[in-house]
């Protein structure tokens, strides 16, 4: 029989593109922006003719139209012209509605991908994490068989056995508090890139983050971040809003053509000439108070509110930026001291320990507590490295990914 196939390891790369495959919200907000954009062709065109049929001034007596010269079969057509440009600014206002459901769907995608980066790099910490928990508990079961044989041979006490039974058993507790951080988070990042992806191995080298741009650059590249951008398209539709409600203190108008046809002849015998009327009908918007006026400033309390938004949402986006930076730059100084001093450290003070221990010169809690500062240390540098990039994660949803 031959073997089943191995799966091929899931990197992040491949990650990001299922989870933004996967995502669906940010398909809808594009389906609304473009709902928008055919609405603004709509908004922007005249209303449809009005179609008149009738009979004007027929005589109740006989109800015949030859009776009387005024009778007449009528049809007509009548257009209505809004006030001023509220039809184009109107189809404008659609345009900027629609330009902020895109940068909805944008923000929608930075959202993802900061959420499945962050996921992804949880479920390979909790892996890696429980790789190193098995190791140590590997080198813990020789070190409680070591000690066995010291106690049979009478090189070591009972208490020492004990010990090593104890040390074993929190150990192997760690491991299933591991293993139950590692099913969650393997749990939501299924929920971002489907349950077979997640069954996959991940991929064995690190995901390091791209390098950052300078702290100016990150600066400019926060204020094209897709908030700041959908409030701005927000507050230009607030603008144009505004300028079709002054559009309507203008008049309106509309035209109205009639044609009417005649029946019976004149005196002399002459059949009567069918009638052409034309009508322009004017509105007046003499009582403003109430109405217009009324909608100006509501447009303008709206529009007000957008900008005071969009401020404070500028405000709080620049927060995130210097506290996420700021621990960016802490993250590294720490990592870099683990990996330059604690590491090595660690691990030649748990070597030293061991033959210090294997020599009877310590004792076997001297021994312990050193594998169990190396074991930290691993743990601890591993974290540093996985929140870095996490940091990194919410830096890159902040200023974009090119920066």
């Amino acid at each position: 029989m031959s073997a089943a196939p191995v799966a091929a390891p899931l990197s992040l790369p491949e990650a990001e593109a299922l989870a933004l495959m996967h995502d669906r919200q940010a398909v809808a907000y594009e389906a609304g922006a473009q709902a928008r954009r055919e609405q603004a062709v709509a908004a922007a065109q005249l209303p449809d003719p009005s179609l008149k049929l009738g009979i004007a001034n027929l005589p109740v007596e006989s109800f015949d139209r030859s009776d009387t010269p005024m009778s007449q079969l009528q049809v007509g057509v009548r257009q209505r012209f809004p006030p001023g440009r509220t039809l184009a600014l109107a189809g404008q206002r659609e345009e900027r509605l629609a330009a902020g459901l895109s940068a909805r769907a944008e923000l929608r995608r930075r959202e993802v991908l900061r959420e499945l980066r962050r996921s992804y790099l949880e479920v390979y910490y909790q892996t890696r994490a429980g790789w190193i928990l098995d190791e140590t508990y590997r080198l813990f079961e020789d070190l409680v068989d070591t000690t066995r044989a010291y106690y049979g041979a009478g090189r070591k006490n009972q208490q020492d056995v004990l010990r090593a039974g104890v040390e074993l058993s929190l150990l192997d507790d760690r491991r299933d508090r591991v293993r139950t951080r590692l099913e969650t988070a393997r749990a939501e990042l299924a929920r971002l890139v489907g349950p077979e992806a997640v069954q996959r191995p991940l991929a064995e080298e690190f995901p390091e983050p791209p390098a950052l741009s300078a702290p100016e650059a990150m600066q400019r590249a926060l204020d094209r971040h897709p908030q700041l951008q959908r409030a701005s398209e927000q507050i230009a539709a607030g603008r144009l809003g505004v300028a079709v409600a002054r559009e309507r203190y203008k008049p309106g108008w509309s035209l109205d053509v009639t044609y009417g046809e005649r029946n019976g002849r004149e005196a002399d015998g002459s059949g009567r000439s069918d009638l052409l009327s034309a009508m322009v009908v004017v509105d007046l918007p003499l009582f403003t108070d109430k109405r217009q006026d009324r909608m100006l400033a509501a447009r303008q309390y709206e529009l007000n509110a957008v900008e005071y938004e969009r401020e404070e949402l500028r405000r709080e986006l620049h927060e995130q930026l210097e506290a996420a930076r700021a621990e960016w730059e802490r993250l590294q100084a720490r990592l870099a001291r683990y990996r330059e001093r604690l590491l090595p450290e660690a691990s030649q003070h748990a070597e030293a320990s061991l033959k210090a221990y294997q020599s009877g010169v310590s004792d076997f809690t001297a021994l312990m507590r050193a594998r169990l500062i190396e074991l930290d240390a691993r743990l601890t540098a591993l974290r540093l490295r996985t929140d870095l990039a996490q940091t990194a994660a919410r830096l890159r949803y902040l200023v974009g990914e090119e920066s």
